[in-house]
């Protein structure tokens, strides 16, 4: 295992640490500890070459706000809480609404941007990155002091990424993390993700209202361009008629409910360079959002942004899960642990 620490950058007249964690195939990740952004994941095709296949920037100051949450983690809540307020053990709480009146990812700062402490744990067998944090209470408007602890850890016999999630709270609150990387497999963006096919074991979806938010109804996939159980290409979403895909904006927004874990639940590939991707997760959804919003001035080392140039696999909770008392519940309580795992595996598609 090998394992580069390199300045990236200041921020608050803080240093910025890029690591970069390289195991014996040559398969290699990269992340700074502002926001526990994944920069970069070099992941080798049917050939073997290794090539870029997450959307990044190579300096501190492309990320700037980082409008798009590229690669970071997300939270104190992944995802939405209509109109940024809820009622928790008797007390009303507002929220900073971020999103069209509405709180996403954990607010205008969230654990996305800021910057965590690191620690660095290697053998000649594994290297951990350990990240952690302490979130006071009342920080974009949650109740308790939050201890996090992140983990990135690759092993040196096989191209997979575990992230490991812990949280202690001292006083009830909500907890509901995820990492935000978009993913294209076919390597250093040569091509959008629209060709890339989706297998998800998943036979619910949730529904989302105009504004993104869950109705708090779950909807059957069967005979619909939400149902991935077969595989299924992401073009279909972004023609579709269905009047959910048109409110995400010509694509996919929206959680799947998955049916089981850690069993090869979720598989995105692509044809042309036989990337495979598989992810586990000990979560019971996982938000697909395929882009449909990255267009702008952004330029990703080299290409230009536009729409469906990655995609999300956001494995996690339930959005707005404190006002549907039937969704699985994101309260954690004083002394109580959050703990969450999902493993990221690279390979390549089995030839004909």
């Amino acid at each position: 295992m090998e394992v580069q620490q390199r300045l990236f950058g200041h921020l608050e007249g803080r240093p910025v640490t890029l690591f970069t964690v390289r195991n014996a195939n040559g398969f290699q990740m990269s992340c700074i500890d502002w926001g526990c952004i994944i920069t970069e994941i070099q992941a080798p095709d049917q050939n073997g070459k290794l090539e870029n296949v997450v959307l990044g920037f190579d300096t501190l100051e492309e990320y700037g706000n980082n409008p798009h949450f590229l690669g970071a983690v997300a939270g104190r809540f992944a995802g939405r809480i209509k109109g940024g307020a809820f009622k928790l053990d008797g007390k009303d709480y507002q929220l900073a609404a971020n999103a069209n009146g509405h709180h996403l990812h954990g607010g205008t700062k969230g654990f996305s941007h800021v910057l965590w402490d690191s620690n660095v744990i290697h053998n000649e067998n594994e290297a951990r990155i350990e990240f952690t944090y302490l979130s006071p209470d009342g920080e974009e408007g949650y109740p308790g002091n939050l201890e996090l602890k992140v983990t990135y850890a690759i092993s040196d016999d096989a191209n997979d990424l575990l992230i490991s999630y812990s949280a202690l709270t001292d006083e009830t609150t909500l907890v509901n993390l995820t990492n935000h990387s978009y993913f294209n497999l076919s390597g250093d963006l040569k091509e959008d993700v629209l060709s890339h096919r989706l297998v998800l074991d998943s036979s619910e979806f949730l529904e989302l209202d105009e504004e993104l938010i869950p109705t708090g109804e779950a909807m059957q996939v069967d005979r619909s361009v939400f149902d991935f159980r077969e595989g299924r290409k992401i073009h279909d979403g972004t023609v579709s008629g269905d009047p959910q895909n048109l409110q995400a904006g010509c694509g996919y927004d929206h959680p799947f409910l998955l049916d089981r874990n850690q069993q090869e639940e979720i598989v995105l590939e692509h044809e042309v360079s036989g990337r495979k991707l598989t992810v586990e997760t000990t979560e019971p959804a996982v938000v697909l959002y395929t882009g449909n919003g990255l267009d702008g001035p952004d330029v990703y080392r080299g290409t230009k942004a536009c729409n469906y140039l990655g995609l999300c696999l956001e494995t996690q909770g339930l959005p707005d899960s404190i006002h549907h008392p039937h969704f699985p519940s994101a309260v954690l309580k004083a002394g109580e642990r959050y703990t969450s795992e999902t493993r990221y595996s690279f390979g390549v598609m089995n030839k004909a």
